[in-house]
């Protein structure tokens, strides 16, 4: 008797409003955030786990912890996994669930069960990405190169295809669910010229969705079909092209750069002024440039290609437009710098986290530039100094900008605020552990030493113990956030509905915010940022 009465107690629950079949059949963008929220962090920490490894392989210049092989593939599935299942999805599918409805005065986005099967996509294409890791994983890079993908390798290429590209229908249809919300489900005089930035950011970023990423689709089937049926796609040997899967591949994954970076700007754009109190300088040009950058990011895919044996022309062609595309991109940092200056500044987490993103991404910034010189671009390809660019502008910008709007609407989501002196420090372990593990890295590829090598010259060994060191430093300063995010659950200082004094419409409805989010549908009567109507909280003043 008693069991059958637990049963139905479990029953209950599972059925339940909080049960775990409410979770699973939700079509709230909220709980659905939170979702891939939980599988996010997932991923992160096992590709950061391979990160590691990675890194304490190379403390010596011996391959004395893995063999050459797993190395391979210790840094194929690192790379396969952040890009893939973190950077890509983090701040549009976590942050941009949570937020858009809410911004644009909605009670849910425009397609509430394609939003739940985008999630579902997405855990599908991640198992099947941790079956292929478990049962011998793949060691092609993450690029998939071909004809080491399609002829020579042995290891798991069609799986590791298949699961990311079923994660990219996931992309599709969020990116698609964006742009009609957007278009369609604007409250009453929430005009184009009063959206907030963050949603510019994320609409650039649905175009590049549903633009580049049916290109980067199709050619991972074409390689699936070349590999499994031996046709002559890309395969020299059978009358392929390789370079044709270098231009398809760089055509969506230069365009994916931007994915990545453009939410974590969005970001930045809303801490910035808030955290200011000032409006944003020169709105405008900040949200046309997020517009600029996705169209650039289309034309300048070859410059992944200057060695790989393309025209001087075309390679010179490419080269002007990519010091084209750091123009918007220029715009940005000029225009928050104005922002802040005589603004009345308080250095909370989130703004912390938003000075951080600036600082790296510049020095990520500049040194593409350097990449965009031919000459300059032959010495350090296949370097680790390309390495160091790639996350600075990938870790240190679009992780600070992630993490930056975590902090900054924590409160919203969870309804509790965060211990602010652990916030502040993580942020500070974050920066410095960054930059102790990569800066490092541009003076090696420099001086020569090549990526994804197993072994290295033993003059090279200094600067890969301040790697490996700073990576450890890094390490601790991603898991703090994790560990007082989740401690603030239950013991947080209950949060107001808008503790940053913040502008936009998700901070009009409560912390967390209701099903539908408002009870009556907003009219918008305000500018973007209007900060010098909203006065400062208290606790925001105090800490200033």
């Amino acid at each position: 008797m008693a069991t059958a009465v637990v049963t139905t107690e479990r029953e209950n629950y599972i059925n339940s409003e909080y049960g775990i079949r409410s979770w699973l059949l939700t079509t709230d963008h909220k709980r659905i955030a939170l979702l891939y929220l939980l599988s996010i962090t997932f991923f992160f920490f096992i590709g950061g786990f391979f990160a590691l490894l990675i890194r304490l392989e190379l403390l010596t210049p011996a391959g004395d912890l893995v063999q050459a092989d797993t190395y391979n593939k210790l840094f194929t599935m690192h790379g396969q996994i952040m890009v893939f299942f973190f950077l890509i999805p983090s701040i549009p599918a976590v942050l941009g669930n949570f937020l858009v409805p809410m911004m644009i005065g909605a009670k849910d986005l425009a397609f509430p069960r394609i939003n739940l099967l985008s999630w579902y996509l997405y855990i599908f294409g991640g198992c099947m990405m941790l079956h292929c890791i478990v049962t011998g994983g793949v060691d092609t890079g993450w690029t998939f190169y071909t004809p080491f993908s399609t002829a020579f390798t042995n290891t798991k290429v069609i799986e590791a295809g298949l699961s990311i590209f079923i994660v990219g229908f996931s992309s599709i249809l969020t990116g698609l669910n964006f742009v009609v919300s957007i278009h369609r489900m604007r409250a009453p005089g929430l005009t184009w010229s009063r959206l907030p930035l963050f949603l510019w950011s994320i609409y650039a970023t649905s175009i590049i969705f549903l633009l580049g990423t049916p290109v980067l689709a199709i050619t991972l089937l074409l390689l699936i079909f070349e590999r499994a049926f031996h046709l002559g796609i890309f395969d020299p040997t059978r009358g392929g092209d390789p370079l044709l899967f270098q231009h398809l591949f760089w055509f969506y994954s230069h365009p994916a750069v931007y994915i990545m970076i453009l939410p974590a700007m969005g970001v930045v754009s809303e801490i910035i002024p808030c955290f200011s109190r000032k409006r944003v300088f020169g709105y405008s040009f900040v949200a046309m440039s997020s517009i600029a950058i996705a169209v650039f990011g289309f034309l300048v895919w070859a410059h992944h290609m200057f060695v790989a044996g393309i025209s001087l022309y075309s390679a010179l062609f490419f080269s002007i437009l990519s010091y084209l595309v750091a123009v918007p991109s220029a715009v940005k940092v000029f225009n928050w710098t104005a922002t802040m200056y005589k603004g009345s500044i308080s250095f909370s987490t989130p703004m912390l986290y938003a000075l951080g993103f600036i600082g790296l991404f510049t020095i990520g910034g500049l040194t593409g530039l350097f990449l965009a010189a031919l000459g300059f671009d032959v010495h350090v390809t296949d370097t680790y100094f390309v390495i160091a660019h790639f996350h600075y502008i990938m870790v240190g910008g679009a992780v600070m900008g992630y993490l930056g709007g975590l902090h900054f609407w924590w409160p919203k989501i969870s309804g509790r605020m965060y211990p602010e002196a652990w916030g502040r420090l993580a942020a500070a372990i974050v920066f410095i552990g960054f930059n102790l593990t990569f800066f490092p890295q541009f003076i090696l590829g420099y001086m020569g030493m090549p990526r994804r090598y197993w072994q290295y010259p033993p003059e090279f060994q200094v600067l890969n113990v301040f790697s490996t060191a700073g990576s450890t430093i890094l390490a601790v300063g991603y898991l703090l956030p994790m560990i007082y995010m989740l401690w603030s659950l239950r013991y947080g200082k209950i949060a107001g509905d808008n503790p940053w004094g913040a502008a936009g419409l998700e901070w009009k409805t409560a912390s967390p915010p209701p099903t539908f989010n408002f009870d009556e549908t907003p009219e918008v009567t305000w500018e973007a940022y209007n900060y010098d109507e909203i006065p400062m909280p208290e606790e925001v003043s105090l800490e200033r």
